[in-house]
């Protein structure tokens, strides 16, 4: 079998030196392609070969197919193909992030309604008489809370300190002195004001706030790391090649179908040479993407209890209800120090409105979400970072498995180094990344791009957002463990 193999090779060998040496009589085969490739008009396409003194990259003292007008669109050709294969090959990595970033904000979306709708039927259930005035607030809360975790830069602590505030004037109307409303807007302003020294709803609000601070925030930050995924996908999809990548591309690919040699393939060596250097940069993402992973990783895993945003916005409306328990108990105490602060309220009596809250129409939708389901957030995150580990070492692998699976011929099988058909390439074969480059015999690359750096500098930001969220977990768990 081994001897079959060598004789077939040396037989394609002696085929393609034999069009590489001057035999070549025609460029049928290079129109051919040409034309099935659509590389442009066949108009000015030599019939038969001619001396090539014009061409700039894939000159030969043999005559050729090319011409220079031919010559500029196989390198445009090589430039598309490499993006081609490039975008091929990210494509099911782009997919699974983008994919995961749509549900996880569809999921968040939806907790934030349901976690809503049980804060509304806490009213209109329990505070019925409250449950219209209360509804606004209710509303305005919620959307904070989606605000915040779609990137709004606004305090956690203080829209939950915002919705107590202006939820005491409603609860001192109808809960605290019943049946009485329509307070002046200048008392019910006295009453906000006054909440954060009567407290009437004790330790409640800072109980919120500071497991909406823990969730909301490692969410938040979760949603950004999968948009910069998508960022850092785009980006490298579309990464600018330096004219001296675009002519060794055009070497590689195309300058042999200028000798009629149209089947060739490119030596791996030779192969991994070029496209490590015209990748060098995208390379020096690697360790960062790497990072990028395990961060993502960490914070998922870390993301639980007090942390976890599905059971922080469903218990919600359970601390909310604490909250009005406590006031109505110290009713008595807290409306004395009202009346120290704001005096007695001038107002008339006034019927409640009922309440509006539709809840089997409101929960319609929702009710595929159960909190008792394997569908939950922690079990998605988890299957994700599975299916995200695998690409790990995408951008480190990227040119070897680029020349591997779609650019270079097998081994074995003779292949072409730039300037012939050989057995094998013979130069240096150069590391990734671009200090190894240096030493580079098909590309030259002068230095970071800036577009990859600023890349790498939003990497290295996620990566410290999450280690500090990581350490200030970290600490809250020692903390419970001494006490």
């Amino acid at each position: 079998m081994g001897a079959k193999s060598l004789c077939l090779g040396a037989l394609v060998l002696l085929l393609l030196r034999a069009a590489a040496a001057g035999e070549l009589r025609s460029c049928e085969d290079a129109r051919k392609v040409f034309r099935l490739r659509q590389l442009g008009p066949l108009r000015g396409f030599p019939q038969t070969p001619r001396a090539g003194v014009d061409l700039q990259v894939c000159s030969s003292k043999n005559p050729t197919c090319c011409t220079k007008k031919m010559e500029e669109r196989y390198q445009a050709a090589a430039k598309q193909d490499i993006q081609q294969v490039l975008q091929t090959s990210s494509a099911m990595l782009k997919f699974l992030i983008s994919r995961n970033a749509a549900a996880f904000q569809e999921t968040f979306e939806m907790l934030i309604k349901l976690a809503e709708n049980y804060t509304s039927t806490l009213f209109c259930n329990t505070h019925r008489n409250m449950a219209v005035e209360a509804a606004t607030h209710v509303q305005e809360f919620f959307t904070d809370i989606g605000l915040f975790i779609f990137g709004t830069d606004i305090s956690t602590e203080d829209f939950v300190n915002r919705f107590f505030d202006t939820l005491f004037p409603v609860v001192y109307s109808h809960m605290i002195n019943p049946g009485l409303r329509d307070v002046s807007l200048e008392y019910a302003e006295c009453l906000r004001m006054a909440t954060r020294d009567i407290r009437p709803f004790g330790n409640v609000p800072k109980i919120v706030a500071r497991q909406m601070g823990r969730s909301l925030l490692p969410s938040r930050t979760f949603l950004q790391a999968l948009n910069l995924g998508i960022e850092v996908i785009n980006t490298t999809d579309h990464l600018h090649f330096s004219k001296d990548c675009s002519r060794a591309l055009l070497r590689m690919q195309y300058c042999p179908h200028c000798q009629g040699l149209t089947l060739s393939k490119p030596c791996m060596g030779y192969c991994l040479n070029v496209v490590r250097g015209c990748l060098a940069n995208m390379a020096e993402v690697d360790l960062h993407w790497q990072g990028y992973i395990q961060s993502l990783e960490e914070l998922s895993s870390a993301m639980h209890g007090t942390y976890d945003i599905e059971h922080v916005l469903l218990n919600f409306h359970s601390l909310v209800n604490d909250a009005l328990v406590q006031a109505h108990i110290n009713g008595p105490e807290l409306s004395e120090q009202v009346n120290k602060i704001c005096g007695p309220p001038v107002r008339k009596p006034t019927q409640s409105p009922g309440c509006s809250f539709d809840q089997n129409k409101d929960n319609q939708g929702l009710k595929m979400f159960s909190r008792d389901s394997e569908e939950t957030l922690a079990n998605r995150r988890k299957e994700f970072i599975g299916h995200l580990r695998l690409y790990r070492a995408f951008y480190g692998g990227l040119a070897d498995q680029l020349c591997a699976n779609e650019l270079a011929a097998a081994d074995g099988l003779p292949c072409w180094n730039g300037e012939d058909v050989v057995r094998s390439y013979t130069h240096r074969v150069v590391g990734s990344g671009i200090k190894a480059q240096s030493g580079n015999p098909e590309v030259k690359v002068k230095g970071t791009d800036p577009v990859i750096s600023q890349i790498i500098d939003k990497l290295k930001h996620i990566i410290q957002v999450s280690k500090a969220f990581k350490e200030q977990h970290y600490q809250q768990r020692m903390k419970i463990g001494t006490t």
